[in-house]
Parts: C-alpha cells; structure tokens; sequence
C-alpha cells in the first residue's frame, strides 16, 4: 500500500488531472442556487462589458479616422511660410522637398483674409489661391458637388467655395460674388478704398468640416494681382504627408533656413481637437474597464462560496496525495474558464454588433444625430490590435480574480475538515 501511495504522489498527470477537476467543477449542477447566480452574473458581465468596449472603441475609431480625413486631408499637415515675403524659386524648393522621405505632396499657396459679398450678405473668410494642376490629389477634388478645381484656371476670374458658405450667402453654382482685400487699398477719385472684383462661383465642395463656411479658392496669378504682387505671389508651401502625425519629425529636418522662413505644422491649428479626441477615447476605455474589471472579481464571490462547499472533497484530494499546487490549479482552471466564456461570447457579440450597429439603428428607428442631419450612419473602425488587448486585458483581470480563492482553497487542513465529516 505504501508503495501504491507513493507512486500515486509522483504521477506526472496531476496537471491534467487539475484541469479535469477544475473543468468539472465549472459544469457542475450540484452548486447552490446562490453560486450558479453569481457565476452567471460574473460571466454576464464580462460578456457584457467586452461587448461593449469593442463596439464604443470601433465607433471612437471610426469618428477619430473621419476627423483625420477630413480635416487632416485638407488642412496641410507642414506649412513653410516666406514671413511676409515671397517664394523666388518656389518650383524649385518644391521638387526638393518632394524627395524628402513621407512627403506625398507640396502645394504652392497663397493666402490671405478677405471678405466675400452677395447681394444679401457678406462673410469673412480666408482666400486661398492655389495652383490647380499641383491640388489634383487633393481630398477637395473628391467632394466637388459642382463644377471643379480645374475651373480655376480658365481667364475668367472663378472662385471656389463650400456649400456651407454658399448657404449663408445666398449663391449657387454660376452665380457672381464680389471678393474684398480690407487690407490691400487703392487710391481712386472717391478716395482710399479696399481692393475688391467680381467673380463667378464655379465650384461648390462639402467637406463636412469647418473649411466649408470659412475658405475660398481662386487662382494663384489672379490672387496675386488682386494683392498686387510680383509674378504668381506664392507665400507658402504647403507638405502633404503619407502620415499626418509624422509632421513634427518631417518639419525638423526640412532643408530651409529657419530664418528665413517660418513652419508650422498642423499640431498647432488642430492639435487641441485631436488631443481632445483621444483623451475622450481614453476615458471610454477606463470606463467600460471597469465595467469588466467589477463583473471578473464577481468571480472572486463565486470561487469563495465553491470553496467553502467543496472543502470535503479538496479535503480528500488532498488526502490522495493532491499537492496544494494542485489545488490553486483546480481553482484558477475553475474561473479561468468562466472569464474565457464571458471573453469569448463578449468579442463575438462586440464585433457583430459593430459590424452590423448602422443597420440596427436602422432597423429601430434611432435618430442619434437628431433630425437636422440627413445621414444618420456612424463611422466603424475594427482594429485587430485593440481586440487583441481587450481580450488580454479581461483574461488577466479573470486570472488575477482567481488567485485569492485558489490560496485559500490551498490550504485547507484535510485533518480538520475530514474529522467533521
């Protein structure tokens, strides 16, 4: 017997064995009413937790994606200003900077405040002259309503403008608005006034940004001859980058002399957007961690009470020659499988949920942007890399829920708990 005891002890199945227990013990039937509630409250709320990190992290993805599109797609991601002055040999600063590494893009621009005027309105706003055979990859050309960039370039004196603008001055495509530079004078017989023309709207863009009520485009040799410049008056060059957020490490190694000329990137106009964006991203998933992190230490209550049923039987495993490794395994393998349910369940249900949320809303007649927008759909944007830490992170907050019921189931005293029996 003493022989047969031994050999028991050293068996090297004891960690299949474990799991054997431990599995069984998660599919048991005989627990109390009370432990399967919580156990399937614990599992809940994982479940439910997952869910729904997955599918707010994917619709934050998506908004913060359309905001890059959209905003950083048009807005210039480095600006390199001639401080007042004007580029002499633009063309050729530009083929030297489109040799730099992550540049797509470089744009010559000239801008300056104007006001534009109809017959019912007048706005502020930024004038913009560009050259359109460099804005053909421009995002602007894929959001023409009407007309295009290219008209720009006809003698006629053309402008461009956002539909917003449009609205708020009563114009639409074909339509005449008068464009005046408050800070460019002349001297006539009536006496000292702003420059001012005539021009005819020959393009319409939506962006679906702030650029749409706010900046107007014309041509750059016809904004030079309203501001009475030299040759086309280039004042910037704008870079376009493969990855916007790579424009504070392109602008520190631009080949220019920084007296000369001043750069800016788009950190310094949009930065606080986009710092609000992710910070408003990150407090979504502090909080739908928690979430998480209360239904896995439910876990912690329902082991707690499996222990306290169990302790005859831990009492005789023990007695057979189960070690107290043995035992915390049983317990870990015991919750652990509850937390890989309510994970496995909770990415399933997060990513058809988010895959499919535009088609529910739908289908339920939520109107989340309230009745002044027509589009109703919300941007989705699963990344891989963030389920995969979201799968992580519950796993180790189901694990660490697991330990404190394990050690104590561990050290159960079968001499004790047997002599009661």
């Amino acid at each position: 017997m003493m022989v047969c005891f031994q050999q028991t002890i050293n068996l090297p199945m004891f960690q299949s064995v474990s799991f054997f227990i431990g599995l069984r013990y998660s599919r048991s039937r005989s627990s109390t009413g009370f432990i399967s509630f919580i156990t399937f409250f614990s599992i809940a709320g994982i479940f439910l937790g997952v869910a729904s990190l997955i599918t707010v992290v994917s619709v934050m993805n998506g908004f913060e994606n359309e905001l890059k599109t959209r905003i950083l797609g048009i807005v210039p991601h480095v600006v390199i200003d001639a401080k007042q002055a004007e580029f002499t040999h633009w063309k050729t600063q530009r083929q030297q900077l489109l040799k730099l590494e992550h540049v797509k893009q470089v744009s010559p621009l000239l801008s300056n405040e104007a006001l534009v005027q109809s017959s019912t309105s007048l706005q502020g706003v930024i004038l913009q002259g560009i050259i359109p055979e460099f804005e053909q990859q421009n995002i602007l050309n894929k959001h023409m309503v009407a007309g295009s960039l290219n008209s720009l370039s006809q003698t006629a004196y053309n402008v461009v403008l956002g539909t917003a603008l449009a609205r708020e001055l009563n114009v639409t495509y074909g339509d005449k608005v008068r464009l005046i530079l408050p800070n460019q004078t002349l001297f006539t017989p009536m006496g000292r006034i702003p420059m001012q023309r005539t021009f005819i709207v020959s393009g319409l863009f939506n962006m679906g940004s702030q650029v749409d009520d706010s900046v107007i485009y014309i041509h750059a040799n016809k904004g030079a001859k309203l501001l009475r410049k030299k040759s086309d008056g280039i004042t910037q060059l704008r870079l376009y980058l493969d990855d916007a957020f790579n424009a504070k490490q392109v602008a520190a190694k631009l080949p220019i002399d920084h007296q000369k000329y001043e750069i800016t990137t788009w950190n310094t106009s949009q930065g606080a957007l986009f710092s609000a964006v992710s910070m408003e991203k990150n407090m979504m998933w502090l909080m739908l961690s928690l979430i998480i992190a209360v239904a896995a230490f439910n876990i912690v209550s329902a082991l707690v009470m499996v222990v306290i049923e169990k302790q005859g039987e831990i009492a005789i495993l023990q007695t057979l020659g189960l070690s107290q490794l043995g035992v915390v395994k049983i317990f870990i393998i015991q919750g652990m499988i509850n937390g890989l349910w309510g994970v496995i369940l909770g990415v399933i249900a997060g990513i058809l949920l988010a895959l499919n949320l535009n088609t529910l809303m739908g289908f339920l007649g939520v109107n989340i942007f309230g009745a002044g927008y027509a589009s109703q759909t919300l941007p989705v944007q699963i990344e891989s890399h963030q389920i995969a830490i979201i799968i992580l992170s519950a796993l180790i907050m189901s694990f660490a829920s697991t330990l404190y019921p394990a050690l104590r189931a561990s050290k159960t005293q079968p001499a004790e708990v047997l002599r009661n029996e």
